[in-house]
C-alpha cells in the first residue's frame, strides 16, 4: 500500500508540544474512513465520533483512536466529541436523506459549529463542492456551499476545500464512471457529458486535507482542490475506457434526456442508487474547474506533482482488481434502512416474525464451509438459481433501492457494518456465524443467517431467512414471494454445504 500521500507536510502540535488531537466525524463513510489512517500515519492523534461505534470494529487502526459513541444530531454528544480537539473534520452530509436533506445539512452544521466554538476548537477542516458561480447551483451544490458559510460564521478558522469529482477506488463519482463506461459501450447521453470537470484524485484529496490541520490560525476561507486535468465528462468516459483497456465507445448526447429521466438511467445502469444518483446527476449540468490555485501555495504538491485523471484511473481499477478496496462510499448505511437488531428480543413477543429454516449438512470442516459462507454475494453470486436474486435485484432498483450492484468489496472476505449487494452485514463471528440485514425495499424487516457448527461428520449449516412484516403490506409481500423460497433458499443452502459452483452474474 502507498504512504507517501503526506510527505512533506508539516505536523501541527497543541501548547504542550504533543500532535495536534484531531476529531474526526465521517468516519465510517468513503473519505473519512481513509483520512484516520493518514492522520495517524503523519503522527497525529485521533479522536472519532460515529453513531454506530461497533462498525468501526474490524479497522485496522481502531486500536490507535480514541472514539466517542454517540449522534452529530445531538448537541451533547457533539460537545463530547469536540472536547479538548485541536481540529475537527467535517465530512457528514445528508445527501442519501430521502427528503429536505438541505434543512438536514443546515442542522448538522449548526450545531457542530457552534460545539467547535464553545470548547475552542482552533481549526475546522470541511470538505464541501467545488460551485460554478456563473451558473444557477444544484441543490447538492447549494447545500454544500451553505454548509461551509455556517461552519466559517461559527467563530472557529474554517478551510473549506471544494472538489468535484472524485477518482479513487469506491468512491460513488467513480463507481458511476466506471459502470457507465464499462457496461454499455454505445450510449446516448444527456448533454451534461459536454459539462467541464476537473477531477481529484482521492489520494490528493487526502494530502490536502492533512495538510490543512497544520495551517496558520489566521489562515480561513474556501480553496478548490483539483488535479492537473480539465476535461468534460464525455472525455473522461473515453479516458476511462482506454485505461481500462475497453475498445472505444461509441457516446451519442442527446437533449431529451432530463435530470429525472438521467437520474433513473445512472441508477439502473450503476451501483449508485436513484436518490444519489439524482443529486449527482444535478449537479453535473454545473462547470466545476478550480478558480485559482491558491491551495497549492498553502500546500505543497507531493513528490512528483498531483495525480493526472489516467494515473488516477489506474490506481483505482488496480486497487478493484487485488481487491484492496479501503473504503467505499456504501460503506454508510442508506438513510430509512432498518437498524433494528435481529427480532429475537422479548419486545418481539406477540407480533409476526414469519421464518425459512433449511439445515444441512457437510462432510467438509467447518474452516471450509466458512469460505463459502464468507464468499457469498457480489461477483461469486447466491447459489445456482442466482437468476431469482438477480430478479430481485433489478425489481428493487426500478423502485429506488440498491439493487445487487453494490456487489463485494473483496470476493472472499466481509467486514461487519460493510455493505454487500442490498444487504448490510450486520454480525459477523468467524467461522461461525454471518448475519446479513436487508436493505432492499419492502415492506418490513427482513436478516438472512447463516451459522455453522462442527459435527461429528463434518459440520452442520442452518439458514434461517426472517421477516417482520409492517402493515398489511408485509403479509401480503411475504406470501407473494414465497412461491420462490422452495427454489432459492434450499439452493443456496446446498451450494454453502456441498460447494457447488455458484452462478457468476
Amino acid at each position: 500500500m502507498e504512504h507517501d500521500i503526506t510527505a512533506g507536510l508539516t505536523l501541527r502540535r497543541n501548547r504542550a508540544g504533543k500532535p495536534a488531537l484531531c476529531l474526526v466525524t465521517g468516519a465510517t463513510g468513503y473519505i473519512g474512513g481513509r483520512l484516520v489512517r493518514e492522520l495517524l500515519q503523519h503522527g497525529y492523534r485521533v479522536r472519532i465520533l460515529a453513531r454506530n461505534a461497533e462498525r468501526l470494529r474490524f479497522h485496522p487502526w481502531i486500536s490507535k483512536v480514541e472514539v466517542i459513541d454517540g449522534d452529530a444530531n445531538i448537541p451533547s454528544d457533539v460537545a463530547r466529541a469536540v472536547a479538548g480537539v485541536d481540529v475537527a473534520y467535517y465530512l457528514l452530509h445528508a445527501l442519501m436523506t430521502p427528503t429536505n436533506f438541505e434543512e438536514h445539512e443546515k442542522e448538522l452544521a449548526t450545531t457542530f459549529g457552534a460545539e467547535s466554538k464553545r470548547a475552542g476548537v482552533k481549526r475546522i477542516v470541511y470538505l464541501g463542492g467545488m460551485v460554478d458561480s456563473t451558473a444557477p447551483l444544484s441543490p447538492h451544490l447549494l447545500s454544500r456551499e451553505a454548509t461551509g458559510h455556517i461552519l466559517a460564521a461559527s467563530g472557529v478558522p474554517t478551510i473549506e476545500l471544494r472538489a468535484g469529482v472524485v477518482i479513487g477506488s469506491g468512491s460513488a463519482s467513480f463507481e458511476m464512471l466506471r459502470y457507465l463506461t464499462e457496461r454499455l459501450p454505445i450510449m446516448t447521453v444527456p448533454k451534461w457529458v459536454n459539462s467541464r470537470i476537473q477531477p481529484i484524485a482521492v489520494r490528493d484529496v487526502l494530502r490536502y486535507l492533512v495538510g490543512a490541520a497544520s495551517l496558520a490560525d489566521t489562515v480561513s476561507g474556501d480553496f478548490d482542490i483539483g488535479g492537473p486535468d480539465v476535461f468534460t465528462y464525455r472525455e473522461m468516459m473515453e479516458h476511462y475506457a482506454a485505461a481500462a483497456g475497453l475498445p472505444p465507445r461509441i457516446i451519442i448526447p442527446v437533449p431529451v434526456l432530463t435530470p429525472r429521466l438521467s437520474s433513473g438511467w445512472v441508477g439502473l445502469v450503476t451501483p449508485v442508487p436513484y436518490t444519489l444518483a439524482r443529486r449527482l446527476v444535478a449537479s453535473l449540468k454545473n462547470e466545476v474547474v478550480a478558480r485559482n490555485d491558491d491551495i497549492r501555495r498553502l500546500i505543497p504538491d507531493p513528490p512528483g506533482g498531483l495525480t493526472t485523471f489516467d494515473r488516477a484511473v489506474s490506481l483505482a481499477l488496480a486497487k478493484i482488481k487485488d481487491a484492496r478496496v479501503d473504503t467505499r462510499w456504501s460503506d454508510a448505511s442508506l438513510p430509512g434502512s432498518p437498524s433494528e437488531p435481529l427480532p429475537t428480543d422479548p419486545s418481539w413477543a406477540g407480533g409476526t416474525l414469519y421464518r425459512d429454516i433449511r439445515v444441512a449438512h457437510s462432510t467438509d470442516s467447518v474452516d471450509e464451509v466458512w469460505k463459502r459462507v464468507e464468499s457469498i454475494g457480489g461477483e461469486n453470486g447466491y447459489s445456482t438459481a442466482s437468476w431469482a436474486w438477480e430478479a430481485r435485484g433489478l425489481l428493487d432498483r426500478l423502485v429506488g433501492g440498491p439493487g445487487l450492484r453494490r456487489g463485494r468489496r473483496d470476493p472472499n472476505h466481509l467486514v461487519e457494518g460493510e455493505a454487500l449487494d442490498f444487504w448490510r452485514v450486520e454480525s459477523l463471528r468467524p467461522p461461525h456465524v454471518l448475519r446479513l440485514r436487508a436493505e432492499m425495499r419492502n415492506p418490513g424487516l427482513a436478516w438472512l443467517e447463516f451459522t455453522v457448527e462442527a459435527e461429528s461428520s463434518g459440520s452442520k449449516i442452518t439458514q434461517r431467512a426472517l421477516f417482520a412484516p409492517k402493515g398489511l403490506a408485509g403479509h401480503a409481500y411475504w406470501w407473494l414471494v414465497w412461491p420462490m423460497h422452495g427454489l432459492v433458499f434450499p439452493s443456496m443452502v446446498n451450494s454453502v454445504a456441498k460447494g457447488r459452483k455458484r452462478a457468476r452474474r
